[in-house]
């Protein structure tokens, strides 16, 4: 089976790079060079558009690259790659930064005193949600990498928490009915309850302000099970908070919030591996990284609105179908496929 590249919650394994067989274009070597570097932007866009996507919604980074970097490749060294897998998310978090700005703001002028208590206790929860993976992720982060990081590990993690959104969506839609059956049934409740609260999102935890420095640790050690690829770490975060009793807005609104310190750690831990080993960017690497968080950060903008939008209305059920999917489909292509056209 070839090697592959893939990332998530910052991990990422040595891959090969090609330059796609530029060298037979017929051109000279500098129009040769032109093409190839616009060739690696248009990818390196195209990847932007994925990790903008695929960072947020319960469906797995790493799987997606993982079918993405078969057929995508840039002419970029190993070291570059492996780095630009992790660092790229960055603009999938300013993008968070963004949004909630004023909610992160804690010297906002337009709060008060109880405003910025507030704000300083959410940062204080999401610290303590990044604890479980900075202490065991750090440690684990190349052990990882050598060992897990294969296809069939993602394909696995793929249906595993597929199913496991199926079925903690259908739990919570018998608690749900058990709920609505308890309500009264008086003249002003002539709409049919069961019809009514089929998409209604509940929980104990219904406000970000409601989640407890007990609740934030637990969560984040759900977070740990991303170290795992193929979990999906806002998947693996959205399940710990529907366990612990927040609403799907909650859930994922903090999962978009433990993003933040986590992936800025990560990406850290990339650029100084990356200088350590000696090597540096030229002016291509420097328009691929650029053209990749610019794509990753607008794109992410889009994707957090309508994730938000859809929680509200609607369960996880969706996503958990299309992780099995997907893993079927990664165990179709690098069991049959791939050895079929003499790829593995």
């Amino acid at each position: 089976m070839r090697r592959w590249a893939v990332c998530e919650a910052g991990g990422c394994p040595p891959a090969p790079r090609h330059n796609g067989s530029l060298e037979n274009w017929g051109a000279s070597p500098r129009v040769r060079k032109a093409r190839m570097n616009i060739l690696d932007l248009v990818k390196s866009a195209f990847l932007g558009l994925v990790e903008g996507v695929t960072e947020w919604l319960p469906i797995s980074s790493t799987g997606h690259m993982i079918l993405v970097d078969e057929f995508v490749k840039m002419d970029v060294s190993d070291e570059f790659w492996n780095m630009f897998l992790v660092v790229i998310q960055l603009g999938a978090i300013l993008s968070v930064c963004v949004l909630y700005f004023h909610q992160l703001n804690p010297f906002s002028p337009s709060k008060g005193g109880q405003g910025r208590r507030a704000t300083w206790s959410l940062w204080g929860k999401i610290v303590v949600g990044c604890i479980p993976a900075a202490v065991i992720g750090l440690p684990l982060d190349d052990f990882m990498d050598e060992h897990f990081h294969n296809a069939y590990v993602v394909a696995g993690a793929l249906i595993v928490y597929g199913v496991a959104f199926i079925a903690i969506e259908s739990w919570r839609a018998g608690r749900r009915a058990e709920l609505a059956a308890e309500r009264p049934r008086g003249a002003h409740f002539a709409q049919d309850l069961a019809e009514k609260d089929a998409n209604e999102d509940f929980g104990a935890i219904a406000s970000i302000d409601d989640i407890s420095y007990k609740t934030a640790l637990g969560i984040g050690c759900f977070q740990v099970l991303s170290l795992v690829p193929g979990t999906s770490r806002s998947g693996s975060t959205i399940i710990g908070g529907l366990l612990l009793g927040c609403t799907r807005a909650v859930a994922a609104e903090f999962t978009f919030f433990l993003a933040i310190p986590v992936m800025f750690g990560a990406s850290l831990l990339k650029v100084v591996k990356f200088l350590l080993k000696g090597a540096a960017m030229g002016a291509n690497e420097w328009g691929i990284m650029v053209v990749g968080l610019v794509v990753a950060f607008a794109v992410s903008l889009a994707a957090i609105r309508w994730l938000t939008g859809f929680v509200r209305r609607h369960d996880f059920k969706a996503f958990g179908w299309y992780r099995i999917a997907l893993g079927i489909v990664v165990l179709a292509y690098f069991l049959v496929v791939a050895p079929a056209l003499g790829l593995a």
